[in-house]
């Protein structure tokens, strides 16, 4: 009964977004405004290489009274890269970058959503200011990514050796693609995560044009590629979780992302301890199962969000 409620809602549609910007110390932060400017956003982080155009399909299909803030993180889609010299720690960077946001605006009680690694960025947001956040909505990923002490001491001189060699790969080094090529090219790179459908819409902001060679290049930082640096012990991600006290939503796709231990149901059974609500949904689908499966994730969220 509650999901055909969600179901009669009056929806945002395709179109109710426009072009966002903010200033930041490095250049600017872009992404897009969906629904009305007038009210407090959910604050929408997209996945790794992604950007927000992960939420052009889900946005549409939520209640046309809900405006969702959708951003591009720094060095994804049209948000400017870092400068020269700064590494990534893609995992810690988006933590501050929402709470940039949320005292430039001075919002209150913010409702986050994030999938995959926005989705561990939310987490830790919540995690790190635990008063301050009402509800978290995370789609096939639970908190931070997990690694071994052992294989993040192994691979350490690996990743700085290759952050420096990007540092200083110039563009004229860089693959350039057709368009056709570029959106062939990121689907199998994707793996069956995400259809060709999906896979253009990611690239209306994951690629620029190059106009000396006329083809395509990623508009995303190629020091983006250095992940490893940063990343969390089990342990870690546990401490984090205990800190929750919003209500959770966490949406699980079955198959979803491979995770390589049982982390993932230890967080979930964490955060019921700890956090005033945990809905926890598995719903059939690949790890991009928000883009590529909208209309199965939507009803969900909205009835979360209905739910006070």
């Amino acid at each position: 009964l509650d999901l055909d409620m969600a179901a009669n809602l009056k929806m945002l549609g395709e179109n109710s977004w426009e072009e966002f910007s903010i200033e930041v110390p490095w250049g600017t932060v872009a992404g897009k405004w969906w629904g009305s400017r007038n009210r407090q956003p959910i604050i929408a982080l997209h996945g790794w290489q992604d950007n927000c155009g992960s939420f052009d399909r889900l946005c549409p299909l939520m209640p046309a009274d809900v405006s969702i803030l959708a951003i591009d993180l720094p060095g994804h889609g049209k948000s400017s890269h870092y400068p020269q010299g700064m590494q990534y720690f893609i995992f810690w960077d988006g933590i501050c970058l929402i709470r940039r946001i949320v005292r430039k605006f001075n919002w209150k009680d913010v409702t986050l959503l994030g999938h995959s690694l926005g989705g561990a960025l939310t987490f830790m947001y919540a995690a790190s200011f635990p008063d301050e956040v009402y509800k978290l909505i995370n789609i096939d990923i639970a908190g931070p990514t997990v690694r071994g002490v052992k294989r993040m001491a192994e691979g350490t001189g690996k990743a700085l050796d290759k952050f420096l060699d990007y540092e200083t790969l110039p563009e004229s080094k860089q693959p350039c693609y057709s368009y056709d090529e570029m959106i062939k090219l990121v689907l199998d790179a994707y793996d069956g995560s995400v259809d060709e459908a999906s896979v253009r819409i990611l690239m209306n902001r994951g690629m620029r044009h190059n106009p000396s060679k006329d083809g395509y290049l990623f508009a995303r930082d190629l020091r983006l590629k250095v992940s490893l640096l940063g990343m969390f012990t089990a342990e870690q991600t546990l401490a984090y979780a205990r800190q929750i006290r919003c209500k959770v939503l966490n949406i699980r796709g079955t198959p979803g992302m491979k995770f390589e231990t049982s982390v993932y149901g230890d967080v979930i059974a964490t955060l019921k301890e700890h956090a005033s609500k945990v809905v926890y949904l598995e719903v059939p689908g690949t790890h991009h199962l928000h883009l590529v499966t909208p209309e199965r994730v939507a009803p969900h969220i909205n009835q979360f969000l209905l739910d006070h």
